[in-house]
């Protein structure tokens, strides 16, 4: 089920009744300058291919070849 809420003064409105105890997950929709950031976003992707001081692959230290 998909509800659309209201906040008004740091509580969340639903349209309809929701049983105590009842289990929600909250997106928040994004929007430019929304100070809800994934706070990796600036490292994903960074470690893509990691290599040791010797210059190896981590997946061909772990698993003997490059995956």
């Amino acid at each position: 089920m998909s509800i659309t809420a209201i906040v008004e003064n740091d509580t969340i409105k639903l349209p309809v009744h929701v049983p105590d105890g009842t289990k929600v997950e909250i997106t928040l929709p994004a929007s430019e300058g929304d100070s809800v950031a994934d706070p990796f976003a600036e490292v994903i992707g960074a470690f893509a291919g990691p290599r040791d001081a010797t210059g190896r692959k981590a997946e061909e230290i772990l698993y003997g070849h490059d995956a």
